[in-house]
């Protein structure tokens, strides 16, 4: 089941690798690129150093690289938010597709407890993307920075924990079968787990698809939570689980942007190569780092973003 699931998540990248390729948008690289005294490449080389950046960034600080990259380029760089955020989509989606086979074939990422969160959260993120290119651009840029505080707020409080105690199983997680077991290499034991309070959390990944289309912001920053603290997955298991969601809530909303021409090779190839580059120093620079001090300069700077695009929403 998990080659299954394995060999479905390449074939994915490889479609989506090849339609982005293909796409006739290249042409709409004008609009993105509103200062024609640069050269074409000016744009796409400062994107890749820029993102190389946050690559290092959000693995020393234990985030996503979606959820600081669609609030920095949308407040920093001279990019439609539109084209941001179907690009932010993809950043998510290409860092959870290269992490999902591992993290299968390892039972960190649960096919039973992924699979209907999924179908629940994939079918909002539809929603939420065709209501986030309806609305106008400031109302989305203030709801935008509202979410990036928020986040930096949930980011600085929240405390997961390693295995939540679930003393009984609800009704709806047994019907659904979301229990199982993985092998803790860091302890040598076969930790077994289940959920409780299912239905609280199937609700609360209503909200969490919708923001996650209307936004492009990827939602590992909320998976986690909800399921390692809501539902009681072990922290291991929610955050292997949370990136495998993100294969398929992302795909959902990125055809949307796909379909309305907001995602552009010039702005996509160089944000995803730069990140991917990024996160491998990162996990090396990681060893000797102090992650807690990256972690709090990190929601600084989400603070500090969130409140600009707040603030580019109200036109000041």
């Amino acid at each position: 089941m998990c080659r299954t699931a394995s060999r479905m998540l390449m074939i994915k990248a490889l479609l989506l690798y090849h339609f982005i390729a293909s796409t006739p948008v290249w042409a709409a690289t004008e609009q993105v690129i509103p200062t024609p005294e640069h050269p074409w490449w000016f744009w796409p080389l400062i994107l890749l150093v820029f993102c190389f950046v946050l690559g290092i960034l959000a693995v020393l600080a234990g985030v996503g690289g979606g959820v600081l990259y669609v609030p920095l380029v949308s407040g920093f760089f001279p990019f439609h938010l539109d084209f941001v955020r179907g690009t932010g989509l993809l950043v998510a989606l290409a860092g959870a597709l290269a992490a999902g086979p591992g993290l299968l074939r390892r039972n960190f990422a649960n096919l039973r407890l992924a699979l209907p969160v999924a179908l629940v959260a994939s079918a909002c993120a539809i929603a939420g993307a065709l209501l986030g290119l309806a609305l106008p651009t400031n109302i989305v840029q203030m709801a935008l920075g509202a979410t990036i505080i928020f986040i930096a707020a949930l980011l600085t409080f929240s405390k997961n924990v390693e295995k939540p105690e679930v003393k009984k199983q609800d009704g709806i997680g047994a019907a659904l079968k979301m229990a199982g077991a993985y092998f803790d290499p860091s302890t040598g034991e076969t930790i077994e787990w289940k959920t409780h309070r299912t239905l609280s959390g199937l609700i609360l990944f209503i909200l969490i698809g919708v923001m996650a289309g209307m936004f492009g912001l990827g939602a590992g920053w909320a998976n986690v939570p909800v399921l390692n603290l809501l539902m009681g997955a072990p922290l291991k298991v929610a955050v292997g689980t949370s990136k495998f969601l993100l294969s398929i809530t992302d795909t959902s909303a990125a055809w949307i942007y796909l379909n309305k021409g907001c995602v552009i090779p010039l702005m996509a190839v160089p944000s995803i190569v730069g990140l991917m580059l990024g996160s491998f120093v990162g996990v090396r620079i990681l060893a000797v780092a102090k992650p807690k001090v990256i972690r709090y300069i990190v929601i600084g700077v989400l603070l500090f973003a969130g409140v600009k695009a707040f603030m580019k929403g109200l036109g000041v």
